[in-house]
């Protein structure tokens, strides 16, 4: 039995699995990190306040199943996080628990109790996205004379013409964009994964008289800097939509009523390139879609959408006179 004293402890196993586990060996994105960074900062606090210990005091058994159970409770109910949010948090949870008990085999039937919490089932949610009309009225709502309307309209305009994540519209930088012929727009996807994505023709010239009004144009510098020069956040982002969206609801009134985030841009993008009859294997090339299964989830909502239009259309009324077959030709038919 290993020595109570050789046992690694609870904040050198923290600190292992973030730099060497997650930095190094699975090469995980920064948002990743970020991620299960604010997962353990809750959790640590949550557990000092509930087990009266500090963080570096704390041992792997304390982590354990009525105190993960709890936690997420909290989560729930007194922060008010979803249930997705609360499954990743568990997942966070899971994951560096795994790293641990490869780590710390006495903790293991502690560790086992904990990787037994199930993930809560959820309500998949109404896929949300905008008609062509209330994008274009997004796209074009930024004041093009201003430098902040001029970037916020390039930005909107990669936005969806790409179907890019928020994360990979903040990370672009000017390298990642070939204006020519062809123009191309390079997203750096979830997991590390690159795809190019087509510009169409408008987009390419909004983005050159963007590029064109750069106080930085060197090939490193952001795409889409802020006012300070440094690159966007997702927030920032989320934030200038927000102020697009406001401003285009006086030429489409309907946005009054709608909360628009960048993810339904994404929705967006998607849906109308499958109404325009993309293959849905292209979409998910488009989208940088790891699992095809994550894709059809447009192809479930654009049929959804037309059997209820279905429903709601009146058939034709054809009026038929009914057959009727002649002694000779029933008795045929009997006798087959």
């Amino acid at each position: 039995m290993r020595d109570p004293a050789m046992r690694p402890s609870f904040p050198h196993l923290l600190q292992q699995f973030f730099v060497e586990y997650l930095g190094q060996q699975k090469a995980v994105s920064r948002h990743t990190v970020a991620a299960y960074r604010d997962t353990f900062q809750l959790l640590l606090r949550f557990a000092q306040k509930r087990i009266g210990k500090s963080p570096t005091d704390l041992h792997l058994e304390d982590l354990n199943a009525a105190l993960v159970l709890d936690f997420l409770d909290h989560l729930e109910k007194e922060r008010g996080n979803s249930v997705r949010s609360r499954n990743a948090r568990l997942a966070a949870i899971r994951a560096f628990l795994k790293y641990a008990a490869h780590k710390d085999f006495s903790a293991m039937a502690s560790i086992e109790q904990v990787l037994a919490v199930p993930a809560k089932r959820c309500d998949k949610p109404v896929l949300g996205f905008l008609t062509k009309a209330e994008i274009d009225a997004i796209v074009v709502a930024p004041d093009p004379a201003t430098w902040v309307g001029k970037r916020d309209r390039a930005m909107l305009a990669l936005m969806y013409n790409t179907g890019a994540r928020v994360s990979e519209v903040a990370g672009l930088t000017l390298n990642d964009i070939v204006l020519g012929p062809s123009s191309v727009a390079h997203l750096k996807g979830k997991g590390r994964k690159q795809r190019s994505v087509p510009l169409w023709q408008q987009t390419a010239s909004t983005l050159r008289k963007w590029i064109r009004r750069l106080d930085d144009p060197s090939s490193s510098s952001a795409l889409f800097p802020s006012t300070f020069g440094q690159p966007m956040t997702r927030s920032s982002i989320a934030r200038r939509l927000a102020v697009a969206v406001a401003c285009a609801s006086r030429a489409e009134p309907r946005l009054s009523n709608r909360v628009v985030s960048p993810h339904i841009i994404r929705h967006t993008t998607a849906m109308h390139l499958l109404q325009s009859g993309v293959d849905i294997s292209v979409i998910a090339l488009w989208l940088g879609h790891e699992s095809p299964a994550t894709t059809f989830i447009y192809l479930s909502a654009d049929m959804k959408m037309k059997e209820e239009a279905l429903l709601r259309l009146q058939p034709t009324v054809i009026g038929t006179k009914r057959f009727k077959a002649s002694d000779d030709l029933l008795a045929f038919l009997k006798g087959l």
